[in-house]
């Protein structure tokens, strides 16, 4: 009984664990702009993958329908057509429509506006995301930064030893604006380059389908 008790009362104390939230209290005022960075990043990812799956909805008979309705001489029906979809391709083919009996210069520089303004509507705010992903990684070391010096201070105005404990937790406060910048920029890079590939490949569409239109209004004349 008097060595169970001894090993009891020698037993080291159970380990503190620090919540994810403590983490954060403990990286100092650098965090404040990295969470506003990753609360942009987040925000402008959901934004723009609702606006670009959006875009990226019309069907597959959706141009061969069109050319239908041209080849018929019904330009009000492939106007109507038109007005139902509300995606970049739609847009650009009804106003290559409108334009019908123009010269073939101009409907095509028609539809290479409409084109242009809508790649930048789906471009929009991308390069804000592109902005975070390379600036919170500099955050967070420079956090990193100002919460080394701080405990270098700490450990110069310390009389007497420094203690081992002192010195692990001004470093591994410093360490965490590093990780939270990490992560943030990591994410953000990796959100913009999946929105960069969707929008590629509506910017493909959009391009073969106008290239169709053309094609149709050549074999008109």
């Amino acid at each position: 009984m008097v060595i169970a008790q001894i090993v009891t009362d020698v037993s080291p104390p159970p380990e503190e664990t620090l919540s994810v939230f403590q983490l954060a209290l403990e990286g100092g005022f650098m965090m404040i702009p990295i969470l506003i960075c990753s609360l942009i990043s987040i925000y402008i990812f959901f934004e723009r993958f609702f606006t670009i799956n959006k875009a990226s909805m019309n069907p597959d008979s959706f141009v061969s329908k069109i050319k239908e309705m041209v080849l018929e001489g019904d330009i009000d029906g492939a106007k109507m057509l038109c007005g139902q979809f509300d995606n970049p391709i739609s847009r650009m083919i009804e106003k290559g429509i409108s334009r019908i009996g123009s010269p073939l210069k101009n409907i095509e520089a028609s539809i290479e506006n409409i084109a242009k303004i809508e790649l930048f509507n789906l471009e929009k705010n991308l390069s804000v995301l592109a902005t975070v992903s390379g600036v919170a990684p500099m955050m967070g070391f420079l956090g990193t930064v100002i919460g080394m010096v701080e405990a270098f201070i700490a450990i110069a105005n310390q009389e007497g030893t420094v203690s081992p404990a002192l010195l692990s937790s001004g470093i591994y406060t410093a360490m965490i604006t590093t990780i939270a910048g990490l992560i943030v920029g990591i994410l953000s890079f990796l959100a913009y380059n999946f929105l960069v590939t969707r929008v590629s490949k509506i910017v493909h569409k959009m391009e073969y389908s106008a290239i169709e239109f053309i094609d149709l209004l050549q074999e008109q004349r």
